[in-house]
């Protein structure tokens, strides 16, 4: 019975470890040990490959200005892929560093300044504008029309140091998951294809992925509970203030 309840986890979540599948079942209502989990995880043959991981220069450093709560600090950055047919993919990557939430991946074959500028514009309108907003010296950040319209919106613009991925660690983290689980899965015939799966995938990712930094819930769902644990707070201190 436990067999067939991971196959049917990793089958659905196709990269996950006994880790999250165990969060899977705590999830669904399973009262179960994680060593049993990873047992018969590794007994049905689940276990992923093991990844090599290139070499890292630890430097002691750590991302500037962390965020502290939602909608305070977002990183933008570029991936790219390929179709079949050697057609260029451009994607750009909007991610809320507090809570890991994708807010936006645009899919095209070539993405300017003005284009950029556009997609910030439209999720400000949807979230409001962001305290701060991180990414590299990329020529479509630094534009003018950038630049200037940022900071008419009141947004900070915290650029990273040239050779230091690590403080732009967040979007480096994102695009790792978004090659590794779509990119790499993945044979775009078009440009309009790309963008369909990358949409699906985002809203996956979103709402369904466990995120082993947010203790193995989604983005989401991580940014719900963070919303409802505010309120409940603010309703406890005023409950106490003196009248």
């Amino acid at each position: 019975m436990l067999g067939q309840q991971l196959h049917a986890i990793a089958e659905y979540h196709d990269c996950y470890g006994y880790r999250p599948a165990h969060r899977e079942l705590c999830r669904q209502g399973e009262v179960i040990n994680h060593k049993r989990v990873q047992r018969v995880w590794r007994l049905e043959g689940l276990s992923l490959p093991l990844r090599r991981c290139g070499r890292r220069i630890r430097t002691g450093a750590s991302v500037p200005f962390a965020a502290t709560r939602p909608n305070q600090v977002w990183s933008y950055d570029f991936i790219h892929d390929r179709c079949n047919r050697g057609h260029r993919l451009k994607f750009l990557t909007i991610t809320d560093e507090f809570t890991r939430k994708s807010l936006a991946v645009v899919t095209a074959t070539s993405i300017r300044a003005e284009r950029v500028r556009r997609e910030l514009e439209r999720l400000f309108l949807r979230h409001g504008a962001p305290e701060c907003i991180r990414s590299d010296n990329g020529p479509e950040f630094v534009a003018k029309s950038v630049q200037e319209w940022l900071r008419l919106k009141g947004v900070a613009l915290l650029y990273i140091m040239p050779g230091c991925p690590w403080q732009n660690a967040y979007a480096e983290s994102f695009h790792s998951r978004f090659r590794a689980e779509c990119l790499g899965r993945q044979w775009f015939h078009t440009v309009r294809e790309a963008a369909v799966v990358v949409e699906a995938w985002r809203r996956y990712y979103n709402q369904e992925r466990l995120h082993s930094s947010l203790n193995y819930v989604p983005p989401n769902e991580f940014e719900q509970k963070w919303h409802l644990a505010k309120r409940h707070q603010s309703s406890h201190n005023a409950a106490i203030l003196p009248t």
